[in-house]
């Protein structure tokens, strides 16, 4: 699994996390290294709604980033209220304009909003489509190997270039 962070405005991948899995933790530690690489800044992270992408501990991560305490009837817990109760909840919290670290969710079946998605059609044709490996260390260091070639060589912001006019038959 291939967990990546795109910068719009260099086009570099930042912090990628290869790993077996793509749980809530794993998507969490590949915030907290993302969010490392520039810890004071502001984040506006764009995601797509996979469950892992407003976990409780997601939240409780960035209540501790954000330095926010809140009363535990505020805070809730899972299944039960508060800001943890639920996706809706949790994910209204993530999405809250006043964060620090601010997650934006984009709609279902629009991918092509999400940069690091079209990052990642990128990968897949340049490394692993048509490609043999020899064992899944080999795939993780190709995949390593282009990321760095990618940033040094190839990244750039995306310029979109659709105008919004429909298409026409």
């Amino acid at each position: 699994c291939l967990i990546a962070s795109f910068h719009v405005v260099t086009g570099e991948s930042l912090a990628p996390t290869i790993g077996p899995t793509r749980t809530e933790d794993d998507f969490l530690e590949h915030c907290k290294r993302t969010i490392a690489l520039y810890p004071d800044s502001k984040w506006r992270i764009v995601v797509d709604q996979l469950n892992t992408h407003w976990s409780v501990g997601l939240v409780l991560w960035v209540l501790a980033m954000e330095n926010l305490a809140l009363p535990k009837d505020e805070l809730g817990g899972k299944g039960k209220s508060g800001i943890l109760k639920n996706q809706e909840t949790r994910k209204a919290f993530l999405s809250a304009p006043e964060r620090r670290i601010r997650f934006i969710y984009v709609p279902k079946h629009s991918s092509w909003l999400n940069q690091v998605e079209i990052w990642f059609s990128v990968v897949v044709r340049r490394v692993i489509q048509r490609s043999n490996f020899t064992s899944v260390e080999a795939l993780r260091q190709r995949l390593m190997d282009f990321i760095d070639y990618f940033n040094r060589t190839m990244a750039k912001p995306y310029r979109w270039t659709f105008t919004g006019q429909p298409l026409t038959m």
